[in-house]
């Protein structure tokens, strides 16, 4: 059985970069679109949002640009109910939000995604510009790789948070989420070992484990490997995607209880058809931590985080637009050995 010590003003707050996606209008290519639209994403922002989403109250650490392009995350993270008391404004002369542009693919045309976002407000980010009350104000802390791969400075800063909201008695999630295009294998795993000690939820797919981890035998066996080097680890999650082509994917996971040594699955949504795969695996992430918190099971992680993100890759756009009804019918048509409604009305 999870449990959370006590309740306080935010079930989670993240902190990391928060991106302006632009996309080609269907399946343009970048190279030939006249026309982009314009989103809001980021890893932690897509899971806090997507708890959010769901009935819990969540918040988010990030600094923008004091513009017109900040003012519009700002209205985007609003939109979701997420919190936007602790966001940063930069007022400096090099102020600017990262940028990301995304091709959908179309089999045999693979998704292309590509980046600028070097120098954003988001790296001149430092601990001190944070209120805080924000340490004792929230049950669970979530950030990512991602985060911590941004830069030397930032990393530091985030990393000396962890530690203090963990000393403060909130929970710390934290999600692998490797880039291979931010920090080599050597750092972020050097990183990482030094932050397991304080983690309590643990997000990480059986690829990393296996090769920057070095971890061998079935994932079940790799989980109890991490339980017994790090004995704060609370749970374990394991997202196990098949892509079957750019729009065909099946989607499933493995949650491990440390404490009870006990793990849980369930059937893989297969065939789903994906419209936008960016986000879903944070859409996991919210799903999975929205389950521990609400109801405080293993099988409630994996139920939730699993409609979630098989959710996600139908909506275009790297945030999970949704409500807990829309969660919990997928939920129980999975479950359902019956006749399946092929439409609500």
């Amino acid at each position: 059985m999870f449990k959370i010590a006590k309740k306080r003003s935010f079930s989670v707050v993240g902190i990391g970069e928060v991106m302006l996606r632009l996309s080609p209008v269907g399946k343009e290519r970048i190279s030939y679109s006249e026309t982009f639209e314009k989103m809001a994403g980021g890893s932690e922002l897509n899971v806090v949002s997507g708890i959010s989403m769901l009935g819990l109250r969540t918040g988010i650490i990030t600094k923008l640009p004091h513009n017109e392009i900040g003012k519009f995350i700002k209205h985007k993270i609003r939109y979701a109910g997420t919190s936007d008391d602790y966001i940063i404004y930069d007022d400096s002369e090099k102020k600017r939000l990262g940028v990301y542009y995304y091709e959908s693919g179309a089999y045999p045309r693979l998704p292309v995604v590509s980046y600028d976002r070097k120098d954003s407000s988001f790296t001149t980010f430092r601990k001190e510009e944070v209120a805080p009350s924000v340490y004792s104000n929230t049950n669970i802390f979530h950030t990512s790789g991602i985060t911590l791969a941004l830069s030397e400075e930032v990393c530091k800063n985030v990393i000396q948070m962890m530690n203090r909201f963990h000393d403060e008695g909130a929970l710390i999630s934290f999600d692998v989420n490797y880039r291979q295009t931010l920090w080599s294998e050597e750092t972020a795993k050097k990183t990482i070992e030094s932050i397991l000690p304080i983690i309590d939820i643990l997000f990480i797919s059986e690829e990393t484990s296996r090769r920057m981890f070095k971890m061998t035998g079935t994932l079940e066996e790799i989980h109890r490997q991490f339980k017994e080097k790090y004995p704060s680890l609370e749970i374990i999650c394991s997202t196990q995607r098949k892509v079957i082509s750019a729009q065909k994917h099946s989607f499933s996971s493995l949650v491990y209880d440390c404490k009870e040594d006990r793990h849980f699955e369930e059937s893989e949504y297969s065939n789903i058809d994906v419209v936008d795969r960016i986000g879903s695996g944070d859409a996991y992430v919210a799903g999975a931590l929205y389950g521990l918190i609400k109801h405080k099971t293993i099988e409630a992680a994996c139920k939730y985080g699993n409609a979630m993100a098989a959710l996600k890759n139908t909506i275009i756009g790297d945030m999970t637009v949704c409500d807990l009804t829309d969660i919990e019918r997928i939920i129980a048509q999975h479950d359902s050995s019956g006749e399946k409604s092929e439409m609500i009305r």
